[in-house]
């Protein structure tokens, strides 16, 4: 403990000054947490011992620590670290806890009304009521005293509790208590300025706050350059304070080129470099350096860190390349080179101060990575250095030493070649560049992006939190080609992470195929279709065209776009919602892309049995025909509503080309067919919907539910929901959120949900089908919001559900209410509550807090939300300024009581696109309370129906004869894994409708295994079976793929009972077919 006339600090470190305690309030020094998920167990949060506190009082408690005279100035600032332990199952008792001041006139801190750095009271009970304090996490909390007790004299320091009732001991630790000066605040005028890229870092396997690492690295970068506290993973490779050592100091054990797209995802092509002095060592461990994080840098363009030791070492991006430079306190040290495994080969030559080599390390999930290659080179000259080969099978250590106390390491990779990175890295960091230009460069690759958006009324921590999520949403997705050419004359060229080739990779050459053109990679759709996407599209058109083609381009090479990119076909998650994605990149007026190859990507993806499982849409085989995807299919519910969602946005697309294509275009007709098709497609949800339960549910193949209704537990996760439970799926129709209060009785059932939703806790304790707790499940209980988990991407868009029950002003509160306290922490590695993944988390706070939200993704629209801000103004392509004032806005005023957009009033709570992407002026008037602004019977957003029930057309059962005895049962049987082969290439097939007939609109048909389809046919249908009129005539149609099911449009529809197709052309000398599907109007209600 330290303590003067204006400081004071203890860390309740053995040797200083024992605490005081109290009667009803206990406590004593002990050696910290012995739980906590995401930060070194057994230790303070400095140091190794922290001050436990405990009682079982409720209503208010003191314990009085210290007795102190210190004077309090107006920069005065106290702070500590308080870990609220999570008692019961939950409580959250031990989060009303805070420390209190005495002063020498008998006055104390919390009578004054004081409030921490985030604006919430100061009080015990205030902070356990804003629910910002997180349990088994420590938090950091600081108040500016002197704006309130200026002038006074502090004559105790108090930890005091003021829980509510329970049956629970309210226990906890506390550390690091500080009174001082305030520090003055690291961040810069720029925006790029306000960013730490170790927020969301202070993570684990069994506890996210981000799932982050402090990437440096120039916007969708083809590389990381990242410290390491871990150099043997691939998955949580910098812990900001779980892997600390026993004395409880961070330490960095490399610096690494990283290319992680998560760590769940695992990395892929990594290479390391640490520095040392005295003997070289190169055991992870024994060459670890410690540090504080007060010593250490970390911009998005800049990474520096002092070690304990006196080194500092310092990090600047390009995008293939790297400068790292070294300073040795003692006039020499060495660079060690390494990898996390033993996979690759290095070789290191002292004469001309050169290391060169090959890493094909990679997780269990990086699909379709290969070999890199890496080239450096010193600008100092090399001492001595080489290989170490111990291990004798060791191929991937050596080491460089010098006698200079300032060394710089220039290197660069590349996945085509050695030669290629050298090339690399003499286009891009000429030894002519300085390390001062190279950061100068990247931090103004960055400035350029974030310096669209500037933000007026914002806290501190809001500004630093708003300007982080930029970054991370720029951080992904990566390129990953390069320029063969050179700089005058670029000429981009790629290894190919999709196509299969087994040519061998040598030390100099990648044996994968390489390919001319721009190629993206790192992205899971899953999480990113919902705000990341949307977000480029309007904030940065160009860009998202370019990076859309880039996806694409995996396309054009191997016939998929991938569900997951890490950096091919990863099998994980479902839906495959880059067809969503990149339709509402297209109605957003984003076409700087292949237009036509993205589109028939999309409908591949909804159309097209796929060829293995890390490609297209699990289930499609069965599903496309029962209007459902069933149990057979792992979490087949959560595939059925994403396919609504992405053939939501195929629909649209897919009216939207119609409309433009020429009278002419040869596809024209199948735009209209297939946004026909897509659109009954976009409302199958309904087939899922369990009125009984009032949930969406799993269903078996003969279209039962998978359990009685009486046992049917929606708080119970999987198996049909991914990384979820029923009640988080409840919700997931943005694109017909009418038709969603149809199915519970109208807007106000909706609403009543809603509200059920968010009362109804989760207690994180029902593993379900997974076995065990999970992390997201720890996660969704430590959101403190009913059911609502805005800890995992299903749950995100649910408040703004609120504007489909016509109540905009839930919408509002629970919007503002995860805007305060959902991305705190980011001072200690957190700032996230949950996996930021890919920059969705971060899309999403960047879009609420702007006031608006791509709710409906796949549409031109945006739901209307609460501003964060008093002003925020972001510059759009073509000089256009969108401007978004709520002057009387603050923590109390977050309900709208109008808005005006471009000076006239506007009462819907939804927004097109095409008034924000032209420049506008939204003027919020916000007040305390709800009010009946957006409530009008017309105010609520857009939907695919307009409140009837959801009934999509249906696959009419029929009795059907082929003309050749074929038997038919293949074409009728619900699924492209058998087919009916025929002994002619002109057959008739007739299907006569049992049951009540209802027009027929559509029809289906899918080709088979065999290169043997249908090119021309004619459909007719027949009241009696013997007069027949034609229907629908096709000429000339084709299949791309084998079992690919394409729909067909019937302009007239008639009610008639007989149907027959008549084939007169096929591609073969006898057709094959997997299924013929008619699709008439519902007799009933789904």
């Amino acid at each position: 403990m330290t303590a003067t006339e204006s400081d004071f600090f203890c860390s309740f470190e053995d040797g200083e000054p024992r605490p005081g305690t109290g009667s009803r309030l206990r406590v004593h020094v002990g050696s910290g947490p012995v739980r906590a998920p995401a930060a070194r167990t057994g230790a303070g949060f400095t140091g190794t011992r922290a001050l436990h506190y405990a009682t079982s009082a409720a209503g208010q408690a003191r314990a009085g620590l210290f007795a102190v005279d210190i004077a309090v100035a107006e920069d005065s600032e106290l702070s500590y670290v308080v870990f609220p332990e999570l008692t019961g199952w939950p409580s959250y008792r031990s989060t009303f806890v805070a420390v209190d001041l005495e002063f020498d006139d008998g006055s104390t801190l919390a009578e004054l009304s004081p409030t921490d750095q985030y604006g919430f009271g100061l009080t015990a009970a205030a902070q356990g009521s804003a629910k910002s304090l997180s349990v088994d996490q420590w938090n950091l909390v600081r108040c500016r005293i002197g704006a309130v007790a200026a002038g006074r004299s502090i004559r105790a320091i108090v930890l005091t509790t003021d829980a509510p009732e329970g049956d629970h001991e309210l226990t906890g630790w506390l550390d690091d208590l500080r009174i001082a000066p305030a520090r003055p605040s690291p961040d810069g005028p720029a925006a790029v300025d306000h960013i730490r890229t170790t927020r969301g870092s202070h993570s684990s396997r069994q506890f996210s706050r981000g799932n982050t690492f402090p990437a440096t690295a120039v916007p969708h970068g083809f590389n990381f350059w990242t410290p390491v506290t871990d150099a043997g993973s691939l998955d949580w490779i910098y812990e900001y304070h779980r892997a600390n050592t026993t004395q409880n100091l961070p330490a960095l054990q490399a610096f690494a080129v990283s290319h992680q797209p998560s760590p769940w995802m695992g990395d892929r092509h990594t290479f390391q470099i640490m520095p040392g002095s005295g003997p070289v060592t190169h055991g992870r461990r024994s060459r670890a350096q410690t540090f504080f994080h007060s010593d250490e840098t970390d911009r998005p363009h800049h990474y520096a860190v002092r070690f304990t030791s006196g080194i500092e070492t310092e990090l600047v991006p390009t995008d293939h390349a790297a400068m790292l430079r070294v300073t040795f306190p003692d006039g020499k040290g060495w660079l060690l080179f390494d990898n996390a495994r033993n996979r690759g080969g290095l070789r290191v030559d002292p004469t001309t101060g050169t290391m060169s080599g090959h890493t094909w390390v990679r997780s269990r999930l990086s699909a379709g990575a290969r070999r890199m290659y890496v080239y450096g080179t010193v600008d100092r000259p090399a001492t001595g250095g080489g290989r170490i080969r111990r291990p004798w099978w060791r191929t991937v250590t050596g080491y460089l030493a010098f006698d200079s106390p300032v060394v710089t390491l220039r290197i660069a990779t590349s996945l085509l070649s050695l030669r290629q990175a050298r090339d690399n890295l003499d286009l891009e960091l000429p030894a002519s560049v300085t390390f001062d230009e190279v950061k100068d460069r990247a931090r103004q690759q960055w400035q350029d992006i974030l310096g669209r958006f500037e933000i007026e009324g914002a806290s501190q921590d809001q500004r630093q939190t708003f300007y982080a999520n930029l970054y991370r949403l720029f951080l992904y997705p990566n390129s990953a080609y390069e320029n063969t050419g050179d700089a005058q004359h670029p000429v981009p060229r790629h290894a190919s992470p999709v196509v299969r080739r087994w040519w061998p990779s040598t030390r100099k050459r990648t044996g994968a195929k390489v390919v001319d053109g721009e190629i993206y990679v790192n992205n899971g759709f899953w999480d990113t279709c919902r705000t990341t996407w949307p977000a480029y599209a309007l904030f940065a058109p160009e860009q998202a065209g370019e990076l859309i083609d880039g996806f694409v381009q995996h396309y054009r090479e191997a016939g998929w776009i991938p569900r997951w990119s890490s950096p091919g076909y990863a099998d994980l998650m479902t839906g495959t919602s880059s067809d969503v994605a990149f339709a509402d990149a297209y109605l957003k007026g984003v076409h700087g892309f292949d237009v036509l190859g993205a589109y028939d990507a999309a409908v591949r993806n909804a159309t097209v049995t796929p060829p293995h499982r890390g490609v297209g849409r699990k289930g499609l085989a069965e599903s496309i025909f029962l209007g459902f995807t069933p149990t057979t299919t792992k979490e087949g519910l959560s595939w059925a509503l994403d396919g609504c969602v992405n053939d939501f946005g195929l629909a649209n697309w897919s009216q939207t080309l119609y409309e433009q294509a020429d009278p002419g275009d040869p596809r024209r007709a199948e735009f209209r067919d297939n946004a026909e098709y897509f659109r009954n497609r976009a409302l199958h949800y309904a087939h899922h919907f369990d009125s009984r339960t009032g949930f969406f549910r799993g269903r078996t193949a003969d279209g039962n539910w998978r359990e009685p209704a009486e046992h049917y537990d929606p708080a119970h996760w999987g198996p049909d929901y991914t990384e979820t439970n029923g009640w988080n799926t409840a919700f997931t129709v943005p694109h017909d959120g009418q038709g969603l209060a149809a199915l519970h009785g109208g807007r106000a059932a909706l609403a009543a949900k809603l509200d059920r939703f968010f009362s109804t806790p989760e207690r994180g304790g029902k593993p379900g089908d997974y076995g065990a707790v999970i992390h997201e499940m720890s996660e969704a209980r430590a959101v403190r919001m009913g059911q609502y988990g805005h800890s995992n991407q299903p749950s995100h868009h649910i408040p703004y559900m609120y504007n489909f029950a016509g109540q905009p002003a839930k919408t509002q509160e629970k919007v503002r209410e995860v805007l305060s306290r959902l991305y705190l922490g980011s001072e200690l590695g957190q700032g996230y509550p949950g996996d930021e993944d890919n920059g969705e988390m971060s899309a999403w706070y960047i879009f609420s807090a702007l006031g608006f939200y791509p709710l409906a993704v796949g549409s031109a629209q945006y739901a209307i939300g609460s501003p964060l801000f008093t002003k925020a103004t972001v510059h759009l392509p073509g000089g256009k300024d969108l401007v978004i004032n709520a002057p009387e806005n603050n923590a109390d005023n977050i309900y709208v009581q109008g808005l005006k957009v471009n000076g006239e009033p506007h009462t819907s709570t939804s927004i097109p696109h095409t008034v924000l992407a032209e420049g506008a002026v939204l003027d919020f008037e916000m007040g305390p309370e709800p009010s009946s602004w957006g409530t009008g019977e017309e105010d609520v957003p857009p939907s695919l129906t307009t409140g009837e029930w959801p009934s999509p057309l249906a696959d009419v059962v029929a009795t059907v004869h082929c003309s050749d005895g074929t038997d038919p049962v293949a074409l009728v049987d619900d699924t492209t894994a058998t087919e009916a082969r025929f002994s002619v290439p002109d057959p008739v097939i007739e299907a006569t409708i049992d049951g009540q007939v209802t027009p027929v609109r559509m029809y289906t048909l899918t080709s088979g295994g065999q290169d043997a389809d249908p090119r021309s046919w004619v459909l007719e249908g027949s009241p009696d079976g013997t007069t027949w009129t034609v229907l629908d005539e096709r000429v000339g149609q084709s299949f791309g793929l084998r079992r690919q099911t394409r729909a067909f449009g019937i302009a007239e529809p008639v009610t008639v009972r007989h149907y027959r197709l008549r084939v007169t052309a096929t591609a073969g000398p006898r057709l094959c077919l997997a299924q013929l599907e008619l699709l008439a109007e519902p007799v009933g209600p789904s």
